[in-house]
């Protein structure tokens, strides 16, 4: 798994629980802290979506090298 991987996992389970704290509490903590539709809070959703779309993308590509990087 490449260090880009990594970060896009960490970032999409991040998002995963932020999601679970909207369901749960229905508390949003990307608004909480950047403000309802400002910029940074578009950001972190774009960011987070990217992540999601590496991870799928990761999910479909073989990765012939994985014996040798653990």
């Amino acid at each position: 798994m490449s260090i880009i991987q990594k970060i896009a996992l960490v970032f999409t389970i991040l998002g995963g629980i932020v999601w679970a704290i909207i369901g749960i509490f229905n508390f949003n903590l990307v608004t909480w802290a950047f403000q309802e539709g400002s910029v940074l809070t578009r950001i972190v959703y774009i960011f987070i979506g990217v992540c999601a779309l590496i991870n799928i993308v990761a999910l479909f590509i073989p990765n012939h090298h994985h014996l040798m990087e653990e």
